[in-house]
């Protein structure tokens, strides 16, 4: 997955990860931003939660961009800024559908831009050398479905649940490395603690 998403990046494209929590989204994401991209990409991550507002996702990202020219900002020189949006499909709908959020990035996607709100004549702010990556949820439990309007402008990565032995060897993986000082009657009973944790979890 790190392979495919870098080669995305580095051909300047976006790219949208939806799937399930618990998969490694974010995880692979943050990992592959922050220590195997080339210097001149730099990662701006961002949360969204339901109270996320336009006006906050915006000045957020404002006060990051430099002014290049007239009317044009980004990044410093020769930088380019990977913005990593978790949790795309958070931010609260409003009464139309409309998550604001959302539409304040869909209008850099089709316009390359907004609006200059603190100016007087609301004049247009160009933003150049940015890439889009975002991670999100299925839609349900305060999780909204996404326009296709913003849809139609990433490359789709799916990630699947974690099948029952895939879980497991994960777990072994990192309570052997939690117990490695522990008797070993106590590491015998790994195997069965990750079976119980597993069944009780699912039952709940």
């Amino acid at each position: 997955m790190k392979y495919v998403k870098k080669l995305i990046i580095l051909n300047g494209k976006h790219i949208l990860a939806p799937g399930p929590t618990g998969t490694g989204k974010t995880i692979n994401f943050v990992d592959m931003l922050n220590s195997e991209m080339p210097e001149e990409y730099t990662m701006i991550p961002i949360t969204f939660s339901a109270q996320t507002s336009a006006n906050q996702t915006q000045d957020g990202l404002d006060e990051k961009f430099e002014k290049r020219r007239k009317g044009i900002f980004g990044p410093p020189t020769g930088k380019k800024y990977v913005i990593f949006i978790d949790d795309l499909n958070m931010p609260k709908r409003e009464e139309y559908f409309a998550q604001p959020p959302i539409e304040l990035i869909r209008q850099w996607m089709d316009h390359k831009g907004w609006y200059n709100r603190e100016s007087k004549e609301k004049d247009f702010k160009k933003i150049e050398d940015i890439i889009l990556v975002s991670a999100m949820g299925p839609p349900g439990g305060g999780r909204a479905p996404i326009t296709n309007r913003l849809q139609r402008h990433y490359n789709f990565l799916t990630y699947t649940d974690l099948d029952s032995q895939s879980i497991s060897m994960i777990f072994n993986k990192i309570l052997n490395k939690f117990f490695m000082s522990f008797d070993e009657d106590v590491k015998a009973q790994l195997d069965k603690m990750i079976e119980s944790t597993k069944f009780v979890y699912s039952g709940v």
